[in-house]
């Protein structure tokens, strides 16, 4: 497609290319692997031996009538510690590279094959120009329309969430982005699979596919 929505030709894609098929197993492992090494993991809570308050025994075992207590930082009470709270940890593992990069491969075929997927025939911004980059998301029907409700009172309704594959790193397209709510665009040496599937749409120009392909033929044979 032209960045006006038209179409301007066809691409054959190989599934081969992308590693044939995809592996919703490993897929999912690796996409839950780099969910768990982004939590900071800084929770942390106060155990009864770090809460304030005495270890003495709140009243005697026998001859009160009443059930038998002990220190009022049980977390049986109120202000007292909490039982098998969490604390400070690192979520943090790996899986082997050939996986993650396989499972990044998978993710790019599994939006070609869903046809969430949209070829540019090229992607230009000699300065930043948001309104330039919403006009093109606009004729590629990805931003939705603004309604109005009431007197006085007009509200958008946000399009589906995109990301944007260049094929290199490009500062005006990048700051003519930063502002459009659900986009992003990154150069596809930086994909990963959580990045991929966490967008609903993906938008690749014919430079950035050819260098995926390339890449990928790449990885198969190292």
């Amino acid at each position: 497609m032209s960045t006006e929505g038209k179409e301007v030709g066809t691409v054959e894609i190989d599934p081969a290319d992308f590693g044939g098929s995809v592996n919703r197993q490993l897929l999912h492992d690796v996409v839950l692997m780099q969910l768990a090494n982004k939590r900071a993991g800084t929770h942390s809570t106060l155990r009864r031996g770090e809460v304030a308050g005495s270890t003495k025994k709140i009243f005697r075992q026998k001859g009160t009538g009443r059930a038998r207590a002990g220190t009022k930082r049980t977390n049986k009470r109120r202000g007292g510690g909490t039982a098998k709270g969490p604390k400070p940890r690192d979520y943090e593992y790996h899986m082997p590279k050939k996986a993650v990069r396989a499972a990044t491969r998978m993710a790019v075929l599994s939006k070609l094959q869903d046809q969430e997927t949209i070829i540019l025939d090229k992607l230009d911004f000699t300065a930043v120009k948001t309104s330039q980059m919403s006009k093109i998301l606009g004729a590629l029907n990805l931003r939705g329309k603004k309604d109005v409700v009431g007197k006085g009172f007009d509200k958008r309704i946000d399009g589906v969430t995109c990301l944007v594959g260049i094929d290199k790193a490009n500062e005006h397209i990048w700051l003519s982005t930063r502002n459009i709510q659900g986009i992003a665009v990154m150069p596809v040496n930086d994909f990963n699979a959580l990045t991929i599937m966490r967008q609903k749409r993906l938008i690749l120009t014919r430079d950035a596919l050819e260098a995926l392909r390339t890449g990928s033929k790449v990885i198969e044979s190292a």
